[in-house]
């Protein structure tokens, strides 16, 4: 509890370093400008990560340490390699040059890597939360969310600043954000989803070589559409950067949105193979399973004993919904043999907390 607690001090006290270094540059008229304008498209962002994040929620304490690593650790990070990327590559290659070797090199290549850290830290460092793919796609999701905000105050700061409000066809913050926050809000995210994604299949890999290719893959991937992505911007014409973004990017998010719906129904069906065991066991009632056994049933639940006994006792049922969850994708992953060597005592710390966490819903219920 105390790490994710410090984590988040150390990058507030980030967070603030940056603020202090783009003020500098832009000033503060056009850095207030610039955090308005980035804090619209990123609420739909995050919403649209914790709507997919439903099953099993993941720990409040960490999806903000994930946004707060994006939008301070690696963006820092990054800012720091960029600059002397950038430096190199105005000495080397002469001045104006080093943009280039930015924006196509050393940001495909270390902006990912710092975001993908964080989700290779949580699989690393704190196994138990993490699942499977839906859970690194959380995980990458909110860390380059995090990043995004930080990039578009910058650049709507930047753009402000040169050139004021403009409008759709001139510079200025109202082109910036119809680029950055209308028609590609979702790009940062893609690109690191498919770590997300590789370090997700590590999870539940039996082979020692998928657990070591699929993160890497997933890096290379999303390093390589990041470059793609800059260097239409950096190199290519209007027409280059228009055909990267209906062509491929467009596509690869749909694709990715399909995707995310596959394994959320995948994830429903292992729920539900779970739940006949609980109520043989006792830890559930027969009643409940049609409820636990879709999301539907379980907001409706909630929303009813909100209604009837106030939200105190609707989280508690939530936590309850949560538990039963987390048991059965355990319950999967022993069955796949991808449960660990402490699978045993795992699992009975997840049993005792459901039959707590049933007790504290029953017991809330009751109170109100």
């Amino acid at each position: 509890m105390l790490l994710p607690i410090a984590g988040l001090v150390l990058l507030a006290c980030c967070g603030l370093v940056l603020l202090a270094l783009s003020t500098a540059r832009v000033g503060l008229v056009a850095e207030l400008v610039g955090v308005g304008a980035a804090l619209l498209p990123v609420g739909p962002v995050v919403a649209a990560f914790l709507w997919v994040d439903r099953w099993e929620p993941e720990p409040a304490r960490l999806l903000w340490l994930a946004f707060g690593w994006g939008a301070c650790g690696a963006a820092i990070t990054a800012l720091l390699i960029n600059n002397t990327a950038e430096t190199v590559g105005d000495l080397l290659l002469g001045k104006g040059n080093g943009d280039k070797i930015s924006a196509l090199v050393s940001a495909p290549l270390f902006e990912e890597a710092a975001k993908g850290a964080f989700v290779l830290g949580i699989l690393l460092f704190l196994r138990s939360e993490f699942d499977g793919v839906i859970d690194g796609i959380v995980y990458a999701g909110l860390v380059a969310a995090g990043f995004a905000f930080t990039e578009n105050i910058y650049y709507f700061g930047r753009a402000f600043a040169e050139y004021g409000l403009g409008d759709s066809t001139s510079p200025g913050v109202v082109a910036a954000f119809i680029l950055r926050g209308l028609l590609a809000p979702f790009t940062h995210p893609l690109f690191t989803v498919m770590i997300g994604i590789g370090v997700g299949l590590a999870a539940r890999a039996t082979k020692k070589r998928t657990r070591v290719l699929a993160p890497l893959l997933g890096y290379l991937t999303a390093v390589l559409l990041h470059a793609l992505w800059n260097g239409s911007a950096t190199l290519g014409s209007a027409s280059t950067f228009l055909t990267v973004y209906f062509l491929v990017m467009v596509p690869l998010f749909g694709v990715v949105v399909y995707f995310v719906h596959w394994h959320r129904k995948r994830e429903q069906r292992v729920v539900a193979a779970g739940l006949p065991a609980m109520v043989e066991a006792n830890w559930i009632v027969a009643s409940e399973v049609e409820l636990l056994g879709s999301l539907e049933g379980r907001k409706k639940w909630r929303k009813r004993v909100r209604e009837l006994s106030g939200r105190e006792a609707a989280d508690a049922v939530g936590d309850y919904q949560s538990a039963v969850s987390e048991l059965a994708f355990f319950w999967h992953a022993m069955g796949n043999g991808t449960a660990g060597s402490d699978a045993p005592e795992r699992e009975a710390q997840l049993i005792t907390g459901l039959r707590a966490s049933r007790r504290r819903a029953v017991e809330a219920a009751r109170v109100s």
